[in-house]
């Protein structure tokens, strides 16, 4: 396998990766897949919430994106011609059980089976997750992740995909970052399906780490032994801004509902005392029932961490509507210093090593995957058709001699999938930010590699990277 424009390496890297570590890049796929129509796919929440005037940028949809379901094949070769070893894609709901109930679309698994095939005969690794945010509107309709019913419903649909690309897939995910599924869907409103209730958030992050674990028992029952179950969490590396009594608890607040609420669970079968404590005026949690804590707690093969930017925080209050349910209260957010991003995230690469070495400590014996890093830069190709991104590398190459740290200092790190392959839909924020190592030119869909696509090539085909 050649990299893209790639130079061969000829001296080793000062910063040497271990032999077999997974060198991967990730998508999702109501963010590139278009197609909005096709083959018998029905309206996700995102599909709805994107034509609720005022909730995206522009007013823009997910309707055409990057357009990957017509261009799957020219995608497939961009990541041979990069390098990568890995491809973590998501599958649609809505494509592939439209309703959210009955028996899967052949169309729509089919597509999936190409792209998996492939994949595999380019030589990667197939990484699929379940859930990345587009339930069917018809569950929403009915409750969505607040009702129990659910989590049921996520289960069947787990095991349609699983018996359809289980020879297909190494590894699968349940859900990707159910904490914004819960808190910015149902608690703040920012994300479809922009509902304000902290009641409604809890309930609905509870029935997602239910559907977690019921969908781990199925695929445990449908896919190879040898298939990796996983689940991928945003942790937050939260820092007091004081070592006051007072911030520090405020601290404490953020990492009960943004960590511990999915951490305890499901690898400790507990809730947080402190977080029931926390939210007892929003809830007294009569909505988990018996048994659903050892569901939840389904042993995993490795746990997924898709980390962008730390956060600082202190006694006060936050805005309302909020996705910090029970902490709203006693928490504001302050401004970490340093360099930002197009998103106006700070970058500070420091998170990410100690959020390694928090679970190194609290999860011995659970292998670490960073399965999303990435930032966005206002990004464009030059008269030349050049897309030069230097803040993107040196955010990369930062992140990435955090990971070699924390390996260095005992964590068990198998991998790194860099977010993103193509530039893409970015949800609330429509077409206006761009996290893509390949350019995409939304009026032609004319896919041009950035500098940091030939930067991650060589430090594929190197094994690592030289330091700055």
């Amino acid at each position: 396998m050649t990299t893209l424009d790639a130079r061969p390496g000829t001296t080793a890297p000062a910063l040497r990766f271990p032999p077999g570590f997974r060198w991967g890049t990730a998508t999702a796929a109501y963010q590139i897949e278009g197609a909005a129509t096709e083959g018998g796919r029905t309206p996700s929440i995102w599909d709805t919430f994107s034509r609720t005037p005022g909730k995206v940028r522009n007013g823009d949809t997910g309707d055409i994106a990057a357009d990957h379901y017509h261009r799957v094949d020219e995608d497939i070769a961009l990541m041979r011609r990069i390098g990568v070893t890995d491809y973590r894609f998501s599958v649609a709901w809505p494509r592939v059980q439209p309703t959210g109930r009955g028996p899967a679309v052949r169309t729509g698994l089919d597509f999936y089976r190409r792209l998996a095939d492939g994949l595999l005969e380019a030589g990667i690794r197939p990484v699929a997750t379940l859930y990345h945010w587009d339930l069917p509107q018809e569950l929403e309709d009915a409750g969505g992740w607040p009702h129990r019913e659910t989590a049921y419903r996520f289960a069947e649909y787990a095991g349609l995909v699983a018996e359809a690309l289980g020879d297909r897939v190494a590894t699968w995910t349940t859900l990707n970052e159910p904490w914004c599924a819960a808190f910015l869907g149902y608690g703040s409103g920012v994300h479809a399906p922009g509902r304000t209730s902290a009641v409604a958030s809890l309930r609905a992050a509870h029935h997602l780490n239910l559907a977690h674990g019921l969908a781990a028992r199925v695929l445990r029952e449908a896919v190879p032994v040898t298939a990796e179950v996983s689940l991928t969490l945003n942790l937050h590396a939260v820092r007091p801004c004081s070592p006051a009594p007072e911030d520090v608890d405020a601290a404490r607040r953020i990492d009960a509902v943004g960590n511990r609420i999915f951490l305890d669970p499901v690898f400790h079968g507990r809730l947080p005392e402190d977080l029931v404590r926390d939210t007892a005026a929003v809830t007294d949690w009569d909505f988990v029932a018996d048994g659903d804590l050892a569901a939840i707690s389904a042993p995993l093969d490795s746990l997924g961490i898709n980390y962008y930017a730390p956060s600082l925080v202190g006694a006060g209050s936050s805005e309302s509507p909020s996705p910090w349910a029970g902490a709203e209260r006693h928490v504001r957010f302050e401004t970490v210093p340093g360099p930002r991003t197009a998103m106006d995230w700070p970058v500070d690469a420091d998170g990410l090593h100690g959020l390694l070495l928090r679970l190194r400590d609290e999860l011995p014996g659970v292998p670490l995957v960073i399965t999303e890093n990435g930032a966005a830069y206002d990004d464009y190709a030059d008269p030349s058709g050049r897309v030069k991104d230097p803040e993107r590398v040196a955010y990369l190459h930062a992140h990435l001699a955090a990971v070699h740290r924390a390996l260095a200092d005992g964590a068990d790190v198998r991998g790194y999938f860099l977010w993103s392959l193509l530039d893409n839909f970015e949800w609330a924020y429509g077409y206006s930010k761009r996290f893509g190592i390949v350019h995409v030119d939304f009026a032609t869909q004319r896919r041009t590699p950035k500098d940091s696509a030939r930067w991650y090539g060589e430090v594929i085909a190197r094994g690592g990277l030289d330091t700055p």
